[in-house]
């Protein structure tokens, strides 16, 4: 009999198809997971999923381990950690590293990083997520927690789930924003006619998103960004949704603004709030990074509008 693994569906991956959310949560390829499906080997919630499933945030998904399937092999990938206590980490993630294995990727993510420097986390595999409690998109810089053993990693979860981690972000958005405050709130799900992408749709999760407008010139305007929510993708559906999508992305945005474009995605987790269990509170900073900055200092050069 085949070895047998689970892992629980993150608040990101809630209402992804089964077969997508087994491909990104135990690194298998699209077409491993999809097999995997479709032979009646998966289960959600202990219920055998089909191809049409939708897990929900929390579900645990029950799948043979495929012949030859190897564990994750520690390699030495660059980021930068913020803070170490014997029960979680904060890493400082660079703009172009993938944060785990997936399709695609199955060398020098930030999960090979991580076990690489704390063998620990490669112990808790991908049961655990080695240890990640959210996720980055590649292009997305800046911070992001990691529990250092299995125990910390649920409540951790637990805790993203409640709302009671506090995640902001900078990003430069396109356009002018009518207010100095707002709140941006409509449901995102797969894009029905691209899935690989997120969109606005009816049917899917509730998505909550805070800004702030800080600095504003002729096309394009720096927000500070709070998280209520943590969809796939979700500041950059948001955004591109009101005209404003961000400088940079290719997928959701306008890459055409210069000189603002910095040649990636301009988003940056900035700032992180947690509590453990002991009541020790962290709030933890992160700069920008030298390509935010100086296309922060051409667009300043050229003369602000307002702010």
């Amino acid at each position: 009999m085949s070895e047998r693994a689970h892992v629980f569906v993150t608040e990101e991956l809630d209402g992804v198809r089964i077969d997508r959310t087994l491909a990104v949560l135990a690194g298998l390829s699209r077409t491993q997971a999809r097999q995997l499906v479709e032979g009646g080997e998966v289960t959600v919630g202990g219920t055998v999923a089909g191809k049409t499933t939708i897990p929900r945030a929390g579900d645990q998904i029950d799948y043979p381990v495929p012949a030859g399937e190897e564990a994750l092999v520690p390699e030495p990938v660059a980021f930068r950690i913020a803070l170490e206590t014997d029960d979680v980490i904060v890493v400082d993630k660079p703009a172009g590293v993938v944060v785990h294995p997936g399709a695609g990727n199955q060398q020098g993510t930030l999960a090979h990083g991580l076990a690489y420097r704390f063998p620990e986390l490669a112990a808790l595999g991908d049961e655990h997520r080695w240890g990640l409690v959210h996720r980055l998109d590649r292009d997305t810089s800046g911070l992001l927690l990691v529990a250092r053993n299995a125990a910390m990693h649920r409540y951790l979860q637990e805790q993203l789930q409640l709302r009671s981690i506090g995640r902001t972000y900078l990003a430069l958005v396109a356009g002018h924003l009518g207010a100095a405050t707002g709140t941006i709130e409509a449901p995102i799900g797969r894009d029905p006619l691209r899935p690989t992408r997120m969109a606005i749709v009816r049917d899917g999760r509730p998505a909550r998103t805070h800004y702030t407008r800080l600095e504003s010139w002729d096309e394009c305007t720096l927000v500070e960004v709070e998280l209520e929510t943590g969809r796939t993708h979700q500041i950059r559906v948001h955004f591109s949704s009101i005209g404003n999508g961000l400088v940079g992305d290719h997928t959701y945005g306008d890459v055409s603004i210069e000189p603002a474009n910095p040649g990636r995605v301009w988003l940056h987790a900035t700032r992180l709030r947690f509590t453990l269990p002991d009541g020790a509170r962290h709030e933890i900073e992160s700069p920008l990074p030298d390509d935010l900055q100086q296309s922060l200092a051409r667009l300043r050069a050229a003369g602000t509008r307002d702010g």
